[in-house]
């Protein structure tokens, strides 16, 4: 927890004791692919709402590009709807299954806080980690969000790097660019299906995201083996990058948040935004 509110990680015992706290928000993320709201309200941290990360927009398709930065206002809407407030401390709940459930978290805590908002934190471990002691209250049924009006955004625009800006990166040295895809995508065997075509941005280091976590959870393995896992990331301004922007908000949160390397951006665009201009170079081949 920083001076200013909640960042990082948040156990659930600490999500516990502020349970009923007025400027606590806490935010249950489960998607289709977790159940969705069905599986919310058959349970749930008590006093969360559910906001669908599929289908609530945190992302939004803007050309070929399926994962890009909604507008603002679409935004600014949401976090009111869900009742965030600027001096809301914000918990998100992933399901905590799986990498992928914790990526979708971290990209909405990365939203966050590029629209201005300073005080946000995941659930250690999901919703997952939260029933593995049966002696913490789950609720069930619909929730009603306390909303409010649309949040007033003030743009963290150094959070996020544009295509242009990656460009100059890769061709500057300036920054390092991270891929936080798998060995067949970097590579260039496989490719996602909006990208035109298959291989990484010339330069960047392969850092799959799914190492970074326990095997078969959605639980980040210790401090000291992610320091181990991005040790190969030079020092300075780092650019997190995959397919879609999401896997790489994975990459992105343990490099920010958790390692509190300074100058971390996200490229939202990724290579499904990269690929739709010809003339941007592709590498192929083992890292």
């Amino acid at each position: 927890m920083s001076q200013s509110g909640f960042s990082g990680l948040i156990t659930p015992e600490a999500l516990a004791a502020r349970l009923g706290d007025p400027k606590l928000v806490v935010i249950d993320i489960r998607s289709a692919a977790d159940g969705g709201r069905d599986t919310f309200e058959a349970g749930h941290v008590p006093g969360a709402v559910h906001s669908d990360y599929a289908a609530d927009g945190w992302r939004a398709k803007i050309g070929h590009a399926p994962g890009m930065l909604p507008p603002l206002d679409h935004l600014a809407a949401l976090a009111g709807r869900l009742g965030i407030r600027p001096e809301s401390e914000v918990v998100i709940v992933p399901a905590g299954s799986t990498p992928s459930d914790f990526a979708a978290a971290a990209r909405v805590y990365w939203t966050l806080k590029f629209i201005g908002h300073g005080q946000q934190a995941i659930l250690d471990g999901g919703f997952k980690a939260w029933t593995a002691d049966p002696t913490r209250t789950v609720a069930t049924g619909a929730a009603a969000p306390r909303s409010t009006g649309p949040y007033r955004i003030v743009p963290r625009q150094a959070l996020r790097s544009t295509t242009d800006a990656t460009l100059v990166a890769a061709r500057s040295r300036q920054a390092s660019l991270v891929d936080a895809r798998g060995a067949s995508y970097y590579e260039g065997r496989e490719k996602a299906a909006e990208a035109t075509r298959g291989g990484h941005i010339p330069g960047a280091i392969s850092r799959d995201y799914a190492g970074a976590f326990e095997p078969g959870s959605g639980k980040l393995k210790p401090s000291a083996e992610l320091q181990k896992l991005f040790a190969a990331v030079p020092q300075g301004p780092v650019v997190s990058y995959c397919n879609t922007g999401h896997s790489a908000a994975a990459n992105w949160f343990v490099l920010s948040e958790l390692l509190g390397r300074d100058e971390i951006a996200l490229y939202d665009g990724s290579m499904t935004d990269w690929t739709q201009d010809p003339e941007r170079p592709v590498a192929t081949g083992p890292a």
